[in-house]
């Protein structure tokens, strides 16, 4: 178990990290034997730092949500994040030159909650009943942590991942507004292109076999902690596509059907 003050430097190097969009070695190269509990503490750590900083928390990320992303980060669950009001961007807008380091993108659909959502004992339909409606969504990944050290070869590690607020960094959200009854959520899917090129195709199916799964989990993991899903925070339910790298002078276009289409460029 990580000591208050390794907690506070992994949160203070992450955090100045962002600041300065630059990377930082591994934190799992430094601290070998923290386990998931101190990532969260870490994450929670970085988290007070942006509050203090003046942003505010708007809702949930959930990550990790297929066998593939597991099994390169050798854990078996997914993880989660916290999305801030700095994160958002406008469908059809740019992202800034220097705003991210290496930033990717997955397709998702989020939930946009209107009453709040507690665990431990609920269920898809528990996670309906507290839905306004569901969005398609565009998330912007970003990693404040080397992706591998050049000098060990060693990857990142899940500890990297979620003390790193689960690679969280933007979302877009867009398209058709849809109550969540009204579609069958793992039949919803996307087409990526990356500038004119289909890039990655997927269904919700392939978040946990339903979207509402990993919502269900992110309760039940926030219940040990006191916490809950609240009223008006947007929930990413999870990616069904693998990242797509994001370049200067990217456009990506994520065509979800009858469920509208999001763009989004990156300067």
């Amino acid at each position: 178990m990580m000591t208050e003050s390794q907690v506070e430097d992994a949160a203070r190097r992450l955090f100045e990290a962002e600041r300065d969009r630059r990377q930082i070695r591994l934190l799992s190269l430094d601290f070998p034997q923290a386990t998931m509990d101190d990532a969260y503490r870490v994450q929670a750590a970085l988290v007070k730092r942006k509050t203090a900083a003046g942003l505010t928390i708007k809702g949930w990320k959930i990550g990790l949500t297929s066998k593939a992303m597991q099994s390169a980060l050798s854990i078996d669950i997914p993880d989660s994040g916290i999305l801030f009001d700095d994160m958002f961007f406008a469908d059809g807008g740019t992202v800034p030159a220097d705003r991210f380091i290496q930033p990717r993108i997955e397709a998702e659909i989020a939930f946009v909650m209107k009453a709040p959502l507690a665990g431990p004992d609920i269920s898809i339909d528990d996670v309906l009943d507290a839905t306004d409606h569901i969005t398609p969504a565009l998330e912007i990944l970003d990693t404040r942590i080397e992706r591998m050290n050049k000098e060990t070869g060693k990857i990142r590690t899940f500890f990297d991942t979620i003390s790193d607020n689960a690679a969280n960094a933007g979302i877009v959200v867009g398209g058709r507004v849809t109550g969540p009854r009204e579609a069958d959520l793992r039949w919803i899917g996307a087409i990526v292109s990356r500038n004119g090129e289909v890039e990655e195709t997927g269904l919700g199916a392939g978040v946990l076999d339903h979207p509402a799964k990993g919502i269900v989990w992110l309760a039940t993991r926030l219940h040990q902690y006191g916490m809950r899903i609240e009223a008006g925070q947007v929930v990413l339910s999870g990616s069904f596509i693998r990242p797509v790298e994001c370049r200067h002078g990217d456009e990506i276009v994520s065509d979800f059907g009858r469920y509208g289409t999001i763009r989004i460029s990156f300067a």
